[in-house]
């Protein structure tokens, strides 16, 4: 049984930490690099995450540099900017690609918020479904090893417990970047 609910660790550490990589995908007003994680490149025949073509630097708290390695995927870098979900702008001066991140608005606030709450929500559901995974698990086990059921009582109070560990996490992440969003 320990081996399940080590198992169930290891499964919604997982959910968190995807959780946290999306939630450094959306924008706060903040230039931060994490903001282009998600944007891919056409360059040398692939579709590369821009982290592979060039350097991403914030500057200024308002400000991104992309410098390319190669100068000749600059304009394949501005075409991924400027057909991404980010809605920004970048500015080419042939040696490195600027992006200016302007100041939210009121109502782009609030569905960020949104955003982050849908977002939280569906990794406390991977959560839940992992704990369900690891009940359901521990309940096959006392039927083909016969374990008692003070045995299947105890893995699934600490499989709550687990599960509740870890939503409490999700919970502060969702909380952590609703404050940024909010706050800026």
């Amino acid at each position: 049984m320990d081996r399940l609910l080590a198992e169930q660790k290891r499964r919604s550490e997982g959910a968190v930490e995807a959780f946290q990589r999306e939630l450094a995908t959306i924008r706060t007003g903040v230039a931060t690099p994490a903001l282009l994680n998600h944007l891919r490149v056409e360059a040398y025949g692939d579709r590369l995450p821009v982290n592979q073509v060039a350097t991403v630097s914030a500057q200024e708290g308002r400000l991104l540099i992309i410098t390319p390695w190669d100068r000749s995927l600059l304009p394949a870098i501005e075409k991924a900017i400027l057909t991404s979900d980010l809605g920004l702008t970048p500015t080419s001066d042939g040696h490195l690609i600027r992006l200016q991140i302007p100041t939210l608005t009121e109502e782009r606030r609030q569905e960020l918020a949104k955003v982050v709450s849908r977002k939280a929500e569906e990794a406390r559901v991977a959560v839940r479904n992992i704990r369900r995974d690891t009940i359901a698990a521990i309940e096959k086990k006392e039927k083909v090893e016969g374990l008692s059921e003070d045995e299947v009582e105890v893995g699934k109070k600490e499989a709550q417990k687990t599960t509740d560990e870890y939503i409490e996490k999700i919970d502060a992440l969702a909380e952590a970047k609703m404050k940024e969003i909010t706050t800026l």
